[in-house]
């Protein structure tokens, strides 16, 4: 609706962006409580005499004497709120046909960094009419520039554990051939070139799957009223009770649906994790069934608590007066929400334990096969990632003389890479898991993909990995291994949770882009040194027992308020929290990088990195083809992703072949 007049309607526009920025002052600043706006326009321009205000919509007024309910907003369309709530909105006015009135309350300015308020486009799939075979449900996106690359990321509840199951494109790289277009049969090299790109019909196809329901909620100490962050806690299966174990279904890298039923006598453990100290959160991965949630058997935890009913009312603990000391709590997952059984977890010190801490110093330790292997971290996306991930998977196993296992961060990679890496490995003889975790609601997000990754690199180390694993080495996906990892492995670290590399200082012609050596970070450091994240050993019985992680996320939580910090959040966040969190510093030779290092120290080179050169741009491939190369390397570059492709072939082979 717009006003008859362009002065009317220029009239409108300004009576109501004054209106609107004093009401949004007074909620903001305390003054007075927040009021119906869009009545409080109404009103406006009555009193203004405005013909039409072109700020406001409304819809099915008609239907309030009937229905005696009406939905009210106001929002900012330019925000990925306002993405967010218009597939709701279109549903209360098209579906339930409700009285519905809008007020949109745009920002008259964006901010002084250039930025535009929407960078992706949104689409929310509820299709009551979906079918799982015939109908699935689906977002269907058209008309996207073909002249930017895009990237495709899931927005899901917090319960849900979603991951690709099928993909033909780099959903990290999304984009168009000149020549060939932009769908999946372009990607394949499977349309007629002399077709013209915009007469071919352009689909592209990513299919999702719900892997894993998470259960989580907040634990509490009764009696030391706070929570008792470190407490191990395990999922598994509901047996001995006479109650039938329930079969585990999870979508497979290739995309199938495996179905396991455990028997009365298997080893039913599921997943485990450690209770935070913010709000006593913890989380773990499960499936729809019937759930044993306990204290780890054998841990200190199981010595020192019961677990006890309770609840969080008004801020404040209430045990149920009926108290009965249990080991278990039984857990139902029989939906797709949050599971409201598992939202408080109260447990109490048993007689004699009210000051006992959770990490003995003389705690028993028990050795296991598990000490007989490495364990190295890494994380990638995209198929260029992927291919280099695959390299240096390789290069470890050839250089280490222990038996490696890899842990994989799964949430941004293909299902393709997923199915063809365990192949790999089973072939080059070296293990390989998946994990994933779903980022805290109550830890501030972040919206870029690639800050993302940088947050699960380095907040939830204590969380990520099953609790027998007390050791890890993290390398990065671009990195290629010389040395033999166990002499990494077994390096004192001096007290300290991890351990990192100073950044290289001895290439001459970028030594004025050393930003830690001058400004904020030579006022903070105070003489430490300042470590590149590109691969790090931690020590996890020493991260967990020292509460690090809960450290850093704090330290995180603080940092981000600003968007300007934290440029790189996995280097900067560690190098931040020096003072609090002590950094062991790994011999230089365990990590050289062209960018910071000579090339006189590259002989003695452990790792090679393919850091970004700050003086010029060059392609990663063409970087890792001219500097792994030569006498100092026992296979360079080019021979590693050639054996690497020997292996993706022969994978694809098996694949044709079922």
């Amino acid at each position: 609706v717009f006003a008859k007049s362009e002065k009317n309607f220029f009239d409108a526009i300004a009576k109501t962006s004054i209106f609107l920025a004093r009401q949004f002052s007074k909620s903001e600043k305390g003054k007075g409580k927040r009021m119906d706006m869009v009545n409080e326009a109404i009103e406006l321009e009555k009193a203004e005499k405005l013909e039409a205000n072109p700020f406001r919509f409304s819809w099915n007024m008609d239907n309030f004497e009937e229905l005696k309910i009406q939905v009210s907003v106001a929002l900012d369309p330019a925000t990925e709120d306002a993405q967010r709530v218009a597939p709701f909105l279109i549903a209360f006015r098209d579906v339930l046909k409700l009285p519905l009135q809008m007020i949109l309350v745009p920002k008259a300015l964006t901010g002084d960094d250039k930025s535009v308020p929407i960078t992706s486009y949104y689409r929310f799939v509820a299709d009551p009419n979906a079918m799982p075979d015939v109908n699935p449900p689906k977002a269907s996106f058209s008309n996207l520039p073909t002249n930017h690359i895009l990237t495709l990321r899931m927005d899901v509840p917090e319960s849900w554990n979603v991951q690709q199951t099928s993909s033909i494109q780099d959903t990290d790289n999304l984009r168009c051939d000149i020549k060939m277009g932009c769908g999946d049969d372009a990607h394949g090299g499977t349309t007629d070139p002399s077709i013209m790109t915009h007469d071919k019909r352009q689909i592209t196809r990513v299919e999702y799957g719900l892997k894993n329901l998470l259960i989580f909620g907040q634990c509490y100490d009764a009696t030391q009223k706070s929570p008792p962050n470190g407490l191990q806690l395990t999922l598994s299966r509901e047996k001995n009770k006479g109650v039938q174990l329930q079969a585990a279904a999870e979508v497979s890298p290739d995309g199938t649906l495996q179905v396991s039923y455990p028997s009365i006598s298997e080893d039913t453990h599921y997943s485990d994790t450690l209770v935070m100290k913010t709000v006593g959160y913890w989380q773990l991965r499960a499936n729809p069934g019937i759930w044993q949630l306990q204290i780890a058997s054998g841990s200190r935890g199981a010595d020192i608590f019961d677990m006890v009913d309770g609840s969080i009312e008004n801020g404040r603990m209430k045990l149920s007066k009926k108290q009965v000391n249990n080991a278990t709590k039984i857990i139902y997952v029989k939906d797709f929400t949050a599971n409201e059984d598992a939202r408080v977890l109260m447990v109490k010190r048993r007689p004699g334990w009210e000051k006992a801490s959770l990490f003995d110093e003389d705690k028993r330790s028990t050795k296991s096969n598990d000490d007989e292997v490495i364990h190295v971290f890494s994380l990638a996306t995209g198929h260029l990632y992927e291919r280099f991930l695959k390299i240096m998977m390789l290069s470890v196993t050839k250089r280490t003389s222990m038996k490696v296992k890899f842990w994989l961060f799964e949430n941004f990679l293909s299902p393709t890479f997923k199915a063809s890496a365990e192949t790999m490995a089973t072939r080059i003889g070296c293990e390989v898991e998946f994990v994933t975790y779903k980022w805290p609601e109550f830890l501030r997000g972040q919206s870029e993909k690639q800050r993302i990754i940088w947050g699960y690199k380095i907040l939830f180390l204590d969380v990520l990995f099953p609790l027998n694993v007390k050791k890890i080495i993290y390398v990065d996906a671009d990195q290629v291994v010389r040395g033999d990892l166990k002499e990494l492995w077994e390096m004192d670290l001096k007290g300290a949770p991890y351990g990192y590399t100073p950044m290289c200082s001895s290439r001459e012609s970028t030594l004025g882009f050393q930003f830690w050596n001058s400004g904020f970070w030579e006022t903070h450091l105070r003489g430490k040194p300042y470590h590149i994240s590109a691969l790090y050993v931690v020590d996890l019985e020493k991260f967990r027992k020292d509460l690090v992680g809960d450290n850093l996320r704090s330290t995180y939580q603080q940092l981000s308020a600003d968007p300007h910090s934290l440029a790189n959040l996995d280097q900067d966040l560690p190098n931040y929290a020096q003072h609090q969190v002590p950094i062991f510093s790994l011999p230089q030779e365990w990590l050289w990088c062209e960018s910071w290092c000579s090339d006189e120290s590259k002989a003695a080179a452990k790792t090679i990195d393919l850091c970004n050169n700050p003086l010029h741009k060059e392609p990663k491939v063409s970087m890792a083809k001219r500097i792994i190369s030569g006498d100092l390397f026992q296979e360079s570059w080019i021979e590693l992703d050639a054996e690497v492709e020997t292996y993706e072939k022969e994978y694809f082979e098996s694949q044709s072949t079922k």
